[in-house]
């Protein structure tokens, strides 16, 4: 029998064909978990259950019921991230912590995106981010190194995994691949002025989008002229994000106007989003508002803040901390032009 793409998953002709990359996949886990052994971390198992599933604006979670023995029931979420156990956990006394578990993020489906996928994420209380960094550059070489990779490869846009990584603030970003002093589009105290950033887009004969808010701009400088120039040659970790897209990271210090967030690409694919992590609930709070306000101008929906999270942020001592997606690693250390090609048993369609 012929074997296609349209046959399913478990078809052994089919399954035969993903073997290797499923094998890879399992080569490159345990190495990982070697790897967090080795410098004492404990992988940790945060429930997939929660109140809150994140207060990004554009996450989009899976929502269900959770009936308890009285038979009420009460709304609950698939979590986008295990961030706020884990960060719990670390105000709880743990100061080394890692979790390699499923997500769900729905709205997600395309090469890159599935949704239901696996997230490695870790914490170290008290490191600095550039710590943080490290980490992540390691099991990106490591996963390389597992497969016998030379070279990463999506949509023919090559990346060295094993050479010495790029590293460019988005400021420094902006102005090398798109023409824009992004620093110069905002006050001081880092608050954001739409006009002068859709200014310096007209000049450099950029279209302006429809939402000509400064987020809205930032966001499509950052897909239109940036990101494609990101993991070309050699993986590229790209850093200090404006403060008003820090999301849960602190501000640099000294400088308002940035924050210590990180994002890591290699051909193109962005890999990993990291913290050094805010510690101030107060403005945590604000930020959430502010993300669940826009959620709610754009898609008529809000998620729950999770009071219990910012009464941990008080107890939570200084860390860093760094999401990666597992099943895009192992694309590119197999040459996976897919995620469902890495994924045992992907979610039906």
């Amino acid at each position: 029998m012929t074997v296609s793409n349209t046959s399913p998953w478990w078809h052994p002709d089919r399954h035969a064909d993903r073997r290797p990359a499923l094998l890879a996949r399992a080569r490159i886990e345990a190495s990982v978990r070697g790897w967090l052994a080795e410098r004492d971390f404990l992988v940790v198992d945060p429930p997939g259950l929660q109140r809150s599933p994140g207060n990004e604006a554009h996450l989009h979670a899976f929502g269900t019921e959770m009936i308890g023995n009285d038979g009420v029931g009460r709304g609950m979420y698939l979590h986008t991230s295990p961030e706020f156990t884990m960060k719990k956990l670390l105000a709880a006394g743990e100061t080394r912590i890692a979790s390699l578990q499923h997500v769900w993020r729905n709205r997600e489906r395309s090469a890159l995106h599935h949704p239901e996928f696996t997230m490695l994420e870790w914490y170290r209380s008290g490191a600095p981010y550039e710590t943080i960094i490290a980490d992540t550059l390691a099991i990106i070489r490591l996963a390389a190194e597992v497969t016998g990779s030379r070279q990463f490869e999506f949509r023919g846009r090559q990346c060295d995994p094993l050479a010495e990584a790029e590293r460019i603030s988005v400021a420094e970003a902006f102005e090398r691949f798109a023409g824009i002093d992004l620093l110069a589009t905002m006050d001081e105290d880092g608050v954001p002025e739409d006009a002068a950033l859709a200014e310096q887009m007209l000049k450099v004969g950029m279209a302006l989008p429809d939402d000509q808010r400064w987020s809205y701009l930032f966001t499509h400088v950052l897909v239109e002229k940036v990101e494609p120039a990101l993991g070309n040659g050699r993986v590229t970790v790209l850093d200090r994000y404006p403060a008003c897209e820090a999301a849960l990271a602190r501000r640099v210090p000294g400088d308002a106007r940035v924050s210590e967030r990180f994002e890591v690409y290699a051909s193109g694919v962005e890999l990993a989003n990291g913290f050094g992590e805010l510690t101030d609930a107060a403005e945590q709070r604000v930020r959430f508002e502010a993300e669940m306000a826009e959620k709610q101008r754009i898609y008529g929906e809000r998620y729950p803040i999770d009071e219990d999270f910012l009464a941990a942020l008080e107890f939570m001592p200084e860390a860093s901390g760094v999401a990666l997606g597992f099943d895009r690693l192992v694309m590119l250390a197999t040459g996976a032009q897919r995620i469902e090609a890495v994924l045992w048993a992907p979610v039906a369609e």
